[in-house]
């Protein structure tokens, strides 16, 4: 076969997503410059292709190990004597720094080594082919240890600091009788036993024995599979769990995963490696296209993998607890969230995060008390180990003697008692002791959330989430899309005020059809009002669609992110601009007080806006410059952090010295600790869950507004927000 003239020994094929390809391209120019392009041609499978080209490397070829000593490092003179000595060889040689972001180069390759960047100290790794292996090792290493042509300096002895060696702390499950201190993350008292949910270790050859065997124990493992799949639906009372579950069976029949690991088996794979090769694979090919939902899908498909992969193993989950019990996890996900039955689940344990992470969040939308971030110990309880969980006070004890349990049952009857009179209650004003209003709203992430905050006694919307509205379209909604859906919400508020967000994207919520540039953080970069005013025509249609579903009924317009007073004015200029060609007589426009400088420029946009809301998730983490999503600090993001209070202190002043309202739709509006603070400082509107609306009114009516004012003055003068807490248990 010949192609422009030429004689045509072979093609290949290769297919990527964005440059990822550049690699493996770049690997086989080398090899067809090495004149080893023949060797592609004898590669009989994807693996063999993959050893080929150096981007897997078998694991039976031999390999040493040793220390570059070199003052500077491989740079280019030393990397060509390495060079030269490994094309003495004829076979396939490799090296790569241990422990280094770089997988393994050629060593005949001048520019491939001195891509490596090795430095003296670090440790070179030499692979070579089994019949080149003896002699082309010893030879490479007693170069490098000369020098490679350079005069080196001994490295120092590693024995000679042993002062340097880490030591990892061993851990221990907590003791019986022993009381932890965690991070109270959602209300109420939780008894029972321990239900431990820590990813299982799997064991497992990579080779199997015959595509045939392998085959039909995937098929039996599959079967297995798809019967629990379908007890779980069965057995589901929620329409959203059993939603999961039914696309998790429909996975399972994936013909193209199917067929995958078809090809994988015949090449001698074992199923378990098949199996696993190929749902990994289709995982990170969903997350690759940054899709929010789809991401989800990736979780789903570990989620399912595992649940095969045990089969196949033949290892047994650990049995749910008859009785409702305390389901300790490492941390709730949001790919958990569909399978927590508050029914089961008596409370939540988790050993990471903090009051405003997942973990947190979900426990208090399902009502379940939770404690967050007690520490990796927790997770080496033993199974069905008794415990009291305490999310008010934010105490763990672990197997409670019989005076403390009974303690506890009291005290937990008596707060389903409260929970029931704030229930019978939850549609009167939230009135202090001493007549002080305060407003209960709800937020709420789509028109359907409605009916129910209103339900629950809700007297307005505090924030509708417009970016779930965007979310859940494969493009941005055109105007009509978006008026319908804002016009529903106000429908059912029946004259009740919504308070919107603008679209809050960017961060930790980037759409797929609005690619941003990859940013070193992204929670300092472009979201919020910063990314719609770099994109004004959806901004302006958003802001139509929301002035045409009005109809003069009470309409708040807030703007997230704001940090200056520059981008509030241009927000409130669009507005402006457009309500010229849209009335509404009943519009107010405001910003979301979550940066530090726009709390500190309060006094100046007191001026300007009509009101404020202070959304003290982000708040609090830009503050204490502490990601609420760490694995380590997160649990310190409080909102209760007497420097958060300042900030909102300084919002509430300068708002009511101009006759503005000030709200708080962060997770510190629900939390029953932090109430009677804010309401002390001055805060007018609290938002939160619909669920949470009845007993944060009773929590209202529980003090005097003086009681409040002087709780928030100490609560200003601490130093933590533990101590914080301390003062509100106290009263």
């Amino acid at each position: 076969m010949r192609y422009l003239g030429q004689p045509l020994h072979g093609l290949f094929c290769l297919a990527s997503l964005g440059e990822a390809h550049q690699t493996l391209l770049e690997r086989l120019c080398a090899l067809l410059i090495e004149g080893r392009g023949q060797e592609l041609g004898r590669a009989t499978s994807s693996r063999a292709v993959l050893e080929v080209l150096g981007g897997e490397l078998p694991p039976d070829w031999p390999s040493a190990r040793i220390t570059l000593a070199n003052a500077h490092g491989l740079h280019a003179r030393p990397a060509k004597i390495l060079a030269q000595l490994a094309k003495s060889f004829d076979g396939d040689i490799r090296v790569r720094i241990v422990d280094g972001a770089v997988g393994a180069v050629s060593v005949k390759s001048l520019s491939k080594l001195l891509s490596l960047g090795a430095r003296r100290g670090q440790v070179l790794e030499f692979v070579a082919e089994p019949t080149v292996a003896g002699d082309a090792l010893p030879a490479l290493l007693a170069a490098v240890q000369e020098g490679l042509g350079e005069e080196v300096e001994p490295l120092p002895a590693v024995s000679a600091q042993p002062a340097q060696v880490d030591i990892e702390p061993v851990l221990s499950a907590p003791l019986s009788g022993s009381q932890l201190q965690a991070i109270a993350a959602a209300p109420g008292i939780a008894i029972g036993p321990a239900h431990i949910q820590v990813p299982q270790v799997f064991d497992y050859p990579l080779r199997g024995e015959s595509a045939a065997a392998e085959r039909q124990r995937l098929h039996a493992a599959l079967s297995e599979v798809r019967t629990d799949i379908q007890g779980l639906i069965e057995r589901s009372q929620a329409k959203a769990i059993r939603e999961i579950f039914i696309t998790h069976q429909e996975m399972l029949d994936d013909p193209e995963l199917t067929d995958e690991v078809d090809t994988r088996l015949k090449q001698g794979e074992s199923a378990e490696a098949a199996w696993m090769s190929v749902i990994e694979a289709a995982a990170k090919q969903q997350e690759a296209l940054q899709d929010a939902l789809l991401a989800e899908r990736a979780a789903d498909l570990r989620d399912i993998g595992r649940r095969v992969l045990a089969q196949l193993c033949g290892v047994q989950s650990v049995q749910e607890p008859s009785e409702p019990y305390i389901l300790v996890m490492e941390e709730v996900g949001p790919s958990d969230v569909a399978r927590l039955d508050p029914a089961r689940v008596a409370g939540i344990l988790t050993a990471r995060g903090g009051a405003t992470a997942h973990s947190a969040i979900v426990a208090r939308a399902l009502g379940i008390p939770a404690l967050v971030g007690a520490g990796a110990a927790v997770l080496l309880l033993n199974a069905g180990t008794p415990l009291l969980l305490d999310g008010q006070r934010g105490r763990l004890h672990v197997d409670p003697d019989a005076a403390t349990l009974q303690r506890a049952t009291v005290e937990r009857d008596s707060r389903e008692q409260r929970l029931q009179a704030a229930s019978a209650q939850r549609h009167e004003p939230a009135l202090t002791r001493d007549g002080h209003a305060v407003e209960v709203f709800a937020n709420i992430g789509e028109s359907a959330g409605v009916a129910s905050a209103v339900e629950q006694g809700a007297e307005g919307i505090g924030l509708l989430r417009t970016e779930l509205i965007f979310m859940a379209h494969p493009q941005a909604p055109d105007e009509a899309t978006q008026e319908a859906e804002y016009r529903r919400v106000l429908d059912g508020l029946n004259g009740r005020p919504l308070v919107v967000r603008t679209l809050d994207v960017g961060g930790d919520k980037p759409l797929p059809y609005w690619p941003i540039a990859e940013e070193e953080n992204p929670f300092l970069g472009v979201r919020g009002i910063r990314l719609t005013l770099q994109r004004p025509q959806i901004m302006e249609a958003q802001l139509r669609a929301l002035l045409r579903a009005a109809d003069n009924r009470p309409l708040r317009i807030m703007f997230p992110m704001v940090g200056s007073v520059d981008e509030w004015r241009a927000a409130r200029d669009m507005t402006e601009r457009l309500r010229l060609e849209i009335p509404v007589a009943d519009l107010q426009l405001g910003i979301m007080i979550e940066v530090p400088s726009a709390a500190l420029l309060a006094p100046v946009l007191a001026k300007e806006v009509d009101f404020f809301s202070v959304g003290t998730n982000d708040l609090t983490q830009y503050t204490l410059a502490i990601d609420r999503g760490h694995p380590t600090l997160s649990a310190q993001a409080d909102g209760l952090h007497p420097a958060v209070l300042q900030l909102i202190d300084i919002t509430v002043r300068a708002a009511h010295a101009h006759g503005k309202w000030v709200g708080v739709c962060g997770e510190l509006a629900a939390d029953p600790l932090a109430v009677p603070v804010l309401v002390g400082l001055g805060v007018d509107e609290l938002s939160v869950s619909a669920r949470s609306i009845p007993e944060v009114k009773a929590r209202v009516r529980e003090f005097s507004l003086s009681e409040a004012q002087g709780l928030a003055q100490q609560a200003l003068a601490v130093g933590s927000p533990a101590e914080v807490r301390a003062l509100v248990e106290a009263v």
